[in-house]
């Protein structure tokens, strides 16, 4: 569904579903705001569901269902082994992708686990589009090297380009003749790059890539978690997809992968994932790593309802008027926000609005974390919580130190079906009000900070009054009370 025109000339997305269910919201005041966000720490991912107003942590796990994914909830099998759930979700899986096998888990981190024991030795090198957080932790953990291969206009805040998340072709050719195939134990390609801005990769892409890849004799491995998206912006941007059905994109996405690994708390809207493949070679080397970490072949660590509502969730995937849902409140959100001057990551993505934090507050050094500090500062202005996608994010260097990164992204992620159109333009009040106020904002500095997924979990302070004196604005310009 392309957004609507209205007889005013204004053109907007459009909801593609009616609200039956509702849960009730809370906005607490700026002074409950400012201790909370000091409370945790200043990390949103420590902040409590009680006060926050919008929360746009992240997409995952937080979609909302629809009413048959919760209809066949009802029906699921819950036999240990042989379930009769199990048999749909593969059935599905089967008929989507193509592929003969599958291996469930509990969730993507969950397969990248399995994926980094049974195929990574110490120094084997492992290319990518980009990394992601988990999975550059499950690599690195057994002796791996991430190689980043991005197009250079990737890393690229502000560009026209429709797919920011291709493959560069000529360094993967040149890290494979640099490194030999032998030691490269696949090649993981991320379908909708979430690190730089959910940025799609094309299929002529996807499909160069896997060219390379065999004629070498490489494994590729698609986190396929953002599919939905990367598939919406191929048909939408990708000439030669224009006429080709999700179905047929999607299968032509699959031919070309020898191993599709999702998180259904994105994929499918549910709580669960999974492995799918063609060689039963690749899945027996597997296997029996399942019922070790995850649970019996025929759950993986999953509910059998969520197995249920999965299965209803990936045919729905399949609907256009599903994965448009996402993108383009995304797109009308980034758009916005563009025209009013405010730093963010173009063109817009999937998974949800990026706040470009080196351009929002640039005063900022980045040794003091500047998207951690605006993800501070927006939860104080407007109780609205958005994830770190920075230098907070990234892991230190194996002598202790910093390793800055390349972007320093607030993320604010749009879970699909879940924030209406008035929900959308608060926030964007906001973000614009403290772009306005953005030299109050100062940096945050750890005060407790884990050696791995620091961002999970870590706690900082600000350097000064800053969060205070901003507070104080705030009230000053909206009459809340301190």
């Amino acid at each position: 569904m392309d957004t609507i025109k209205f007889a005013n000339g204004k053109q907007l997305p459009l909801e593609m579903h009616k609200v039956r269910i509702v849960q009730k919201l809370g906005l607490p005041p700026v002074e409950r705001r400012l201790e909370a966000v000091n409370e945790a720490g200043n990390n949103t991912f420590l902040l409590t569901n009680r006060d926050i107003f919008l929360d746009m942590l992240t997409d995952s796990g937080v979609n909302a269902m629809s009413d048959n994914q919760l209809a066949a909830m009802m029906v699921a099998d819950d036999s240990y082994a042989g379930s009769a759930t199990f048999t749909r979700l593969e059935d599905k899986l089967r008929e989507i992708f193509g592929t003969q096998f599958f291996l469930p888990a509990h969730q993507g981190r969950a397969c990248e686990h399995i994926l980094a024991l049974t195929f990574i030795k110490p120094g084997n090198v492992i290319p990518m589009n980009f990394h992601f957080t988990t999975a550059k932790a499950h690599f690195t953990r057994m002796g791996g090297v991430v190689e980043e291969l991005v197009v250079d206009e990737g890393r690229k805040p502000v560009s026209d380009f429709p797919f920011k998340g291709n493959f560069d072709l000529d360094k993967l050719r040149a890290l494979i003749k640099k490194e030999g195939a032998g030691n490269i134990p696949f090649i993981r390609i991320e379908s909708g790059t979430n690190l730089i801005g959910g940025q799609p990769l094309s299929l002529e892409n996807m499909l160069a890539v896997s060219k390379i890849a065999r004629e070498n004799g490489i494994i590729t491995v698609i986190d396929a978690s953002l599919w939905q998206d990367n598939l919406f912006f191929i048909k939408k941007r990708e000439e030669a997809c224009r006429n080709m059905t999700t179905r047929e994109i999607t299968r032509a996405m699959a031919d070309a992968m020898d191993i599709i690994y999702f998180s259904a708390r994105k994929l499918g809207a549910a709580r669960g994932g999974g492995m799918c493949m063609r060689s039963k070679e690749l899945c027996e080397r597997m296997k029996e790593l399942v019922p070790m970490f995850e649970g019996f072949l025929t759950y993986g660590g999953m509910s059998v309802r969520e197995m249920e509502a999965m299965t209803v969730g990936l045919e729905e995937t399949m609907d256009e008027d599903v994965i448009s849902q996402g993108p383009q409140f995304i797109e009308y959100m980034c758009n916005e926000l563009d025209r009013q001057g405010v730093p963010v990551i173009l063109p817009a993505g999937g998974l949800g609005c990026h706040l470009d934090a080196l351009r929002f507050l640039p005063h900022v050094p980045q040794t003091q974390y500047p998207a951690g500090a605006l993800g501070a500062a927006l939860f104080i202005a407007g109780g609205i919580r958005g994830m770190e996608r920075g230098t907070i994010s990234e892991q230190r260097e194996p002598d202790g130190s910093e390793r800055l990164a390349e972007m320093e992204l607030l993320r604010l992620a749009l879970p699909r079906r879940v924030f209406t159109l008035s929900q959308v333009e608060y926030a964007i009040d906001r973000i614009v009000w403290l772009f306005r106020n953005r030299e109050i904002v100062g940096g945050l500095k750890f005060v407790e900070e884990p050696s791995v997924l620091r961002f999970f979990f870590g706690r900082l302070a600000p350097v000064d009054d800053w969060q205070e004196k901003l507070a104080r604005r705030f009230r000053a310009d909206f009459g809340e009370s301190l």
